[in-house]
């Protein structure tokens, strides 16, 4: 299954309604990057034979220090309005935020977590602030007035 990073323009990354990426800037974009590269496709070899993933806006950053030919890549795939990496690390993470800035979007994780320029997200936040929330709730009613 593995973890998504989104590059979105979206409140939350999985809104149908919002500011969308189209397909055309993703493209323009890629194709003005020296480090990306629009393939369109992905094949993995596997036990069984070969997978195959096609997807229109499917792009390789070939500037990824992990980047081999006969396999490790970073697919960057779009969908939906959206750029997604699955399982990225945080060098390709730390890109997904210069691409993220250059198409005046931000990266959001499956949590709704945003990450920076450094990598690190405000995931420590968002779950302080549930822990709150839930201290809150967990009260009886006749405890709201004390």
């Amino acid at each position: 299954m593995g973890y998504d990073l989104h590059i979105t323009r979206k409140e939350e990354w999985f809104e149908e309604e919002g500011d969308q990426i189209t397909l055309d800037e993703w493209n323009n974009f890629v194709n003005s990057s020296p480090d990306m590269r629009l393939d369109g496709y992905a094949e993995a070899e596997t036990p069984n034979g070969v997978l195959r993933v096609e997807s229109e806006g499917l792009a390789v950053w070939t500037g990824f220090s992990g980047h081999d030919k006969d396999g490790n890549m970073a697919w960057f795939d779009y969908s939906e309005g959206n750029i997604k990496v699955k399982n990225p690390d945080d060098e390709i993470i730390k890109k997904m935020y210069q691409i993220a800035v250059a198409l005046n979007a931000k990266v959001q994780g499956d949590e709704c977590e945003v990450y920076g320029e450094d990598g690190q997200s405000n995931w420590q936040e968002l779950k302080a602030e549930g822990e709150a929330m839930r201290a809150v709730s967990s009260k009886k009613w006749w405890q709201f007035w004390k």
